[in-house]
């Protein structure tokens, strides 16, 4: 397996944590709440109830698949999990804005979802 480089570190109150260039972890066991607020907070976004859930169910769909999924993967998962009104691409850009299923995945800990650009 290739290593990954080290682009930056996010630096965390007890220690440091190696991200990709792109900004996901290049050890997804360093992962903790602590690390997806810090990247969270540097997309502008306060993590509430409602983006736990999501990542949750994220953390969840890659435990049981061992990939994060694309976006309509995510919006199935979540739809499946939380009902039709949350189960939507509308509802998923308002919480993650851009890329709801790469940025979810970010700030979950878990790899760029396959299939997305």
């Amino acid at each position: 397996m290739a290593t990954t480089e080290i682009y930056r570190y996010l630096h965390l109150s007890k220690t440091k944590v190696a991200l990709d260039p792109e900004g996901y972890l290049i050890n997804l066991k360093d992962w903790s709440p602590e690390v997806a607020k810090t990247i969270a907070a540097e997309e502008g976004i306060v993590l509430t109830d409602e983006h736990w859930e999501v990542i949750d169910i994220l953390r969840d769909f890659y435990r049981r698949f061992e990939q994060a999924p694309a976006m309509r993967p995510l919006v199935k998962a979540v739809g499946k999990a939380l009902g039709e009104e949350k189960g939507r691409s509308i509802h998923l850009m308002r919480l993650f804005p851009g890329s709801p299923a790469k940025l979810a995945a970010r700030i979950a800990g878990l790899p760029k979802p396959t299939h997305c650009l």
